[in-house]
């Protein structure tokens, strides 16, 4: 049964289950990271995983098992750390992991703490974790799991054992897809290419099949389309601001009402604390989204530049072929190549504050210009 569990959760992610099927043979280490993009399953490997430390040792490994895989988990050896926002809260890591691992195993012989996007939390965080990580007691194992792990002090991730995590392949993608409630009404040329343009990440595509992400696809069809016929009087390119801005708000207020209840339910927190942590989600998201949409641009030039040059075969947006391949008829591929390369170089700048509404202005009147 132990190899079904992770067999089943690392079904596209061989070296991962190459790697943690031999850690459960040989024993496993103290502290591991798993590491790759979002929807890759680290979440399901992990939960896996650590199933079958806490089954090893205990009276009765398959009922230890099973409550291990449940989500939320009732084992009491077994610690899942999520965070609350936009970040982990110093003070929960510092009660629910670093004071919890002194304690020995409440059933069996060993006690697994998961550190969810670890990148969340604050160097003060990460600082008070390295002395768990150098010094953990024999029968402590900690996972962190992280779709960012340069976010992680280089102090942390090197006392870690690193588990990677690979970009689903389109094809797996695709019927993932399909089965969420994200695809459940959407056409099947749609869903190819949102498999594509999510470039492994699940999650990002249940994001790009959503009324949020649908939306976000047409603004950077009409931004673009308005652009190669140099009619950017109008500042489409607002639009795209103004749909991070919404997304932004929207995932603040989500996390202010979710704070307040926890409030309400006994974890302490300041006012101040809770506007200060929904502020936070709101940018993490508006940022999330913007750079999404400036990543489908980037995209969508590079789909015209294989038009121009014969190559269909390899286009992501397979659902917009037609406005695509009028378009490519108009273009060069080099133009087309080029202003990918400028606007991940857009991308890139504005994480250096610069004005963001100028930055898309220069952006694309300068594509205007050299199309």
């Amino acid at each position: 049964m132990a190899s079904a569990v992770l067999e089943q959760a690392t079904e596209h992610q061989g070296r991962a289950r190459v790697a943690l099927t031999a850690a459960l043979e040989s024993g496993p280490s103290h502290a591991y990271l798993f590491r790759g993009p979002r929807g890759a399953g680290k979440r399901a490997a992990a939960r896996a995983f650590a199933a079958e430390i806490v089954a090893a040792g205990a009276a009765d490994p398959d009922d230890a098992r099973r409550r291990a895989l449940l989500d939320p988990s009732p084992h009491p050896d077994l610690v899942w750390l999520a965070p609350r926002g936009a970040q982990h809260m110093v003070d929960e890591v510092r009660e629910r992991v670093i004071r919890a691992s002194v304690y020995r195993p409440f059933e069996g012989e060993h006690r697994v703490f998961v550190i969810d996007a670890a990148e969340a939390m604050r160097d003060e965080s990460q600082n008070a974790l390295l002395k768990t990580l150098e010094e953990p007691p024999s029968f402590v194992h900690l996972i962190l799991l992280s779709s960012e792990p340069e976010g992680l002090l280089e102090t942390i991730a090197s006392r870690c054992q690193p588990v990677d995590f690979a970009p689903l392949p389109a094809e797996v993608l695709e019927v993932q897809l399909a089965a969420t409630p994200e695809g459940a009404g959407a056409k099947a040329e749609e869903i190819a290419a949102v498999a594509r343009l999510a470039a492994g990440d699940l999650e990002r595509g249940r994001l790009l099949l959503s009324p949020t992400g649908r939306e976000l696809r047409g603004e950077v069809e009409a931004i673009l389309t308005a652009t190669l016929a140099d009619e950017l009087s109008t500042a489409p390119w607002r639009r795209l601001l103004d749909d991070a801005t919404a997304a932004g708000e929207e995932a603040e207020e989500a996390a202010r009402e979710a704070l307040e209840e926890e409030s309400q339910a006994g974890i302490k927190r300041t006012a101040k604390d809770i506007t200060d942590a929904a502020k936070r989600t709101g940018r993490r998201r508006r940022t999330e989204i913007l750079d999404l949409g400036l990543e489908l641009c980037a995209l969508w030039l590079r789909d015209l530049a294989a038009l121009a040059a014969g190559a269909e075969e390899v286009v992501f947006g397979r659902d917009r072929l037609e406005l695509l391949r009028s378009q490519a008829a108009t273009v060069n591929p080099g133009w087309a190549r080029a202003g990918a390369a400028a606007v991940q170089d857009t991308r890139r700048g504005l994480d250096l504050n610069v004005s963001e509404e100028l930055a898309l202005e220069a952006l694309f009147y300068k594509l205007a210009r050299t199309a």
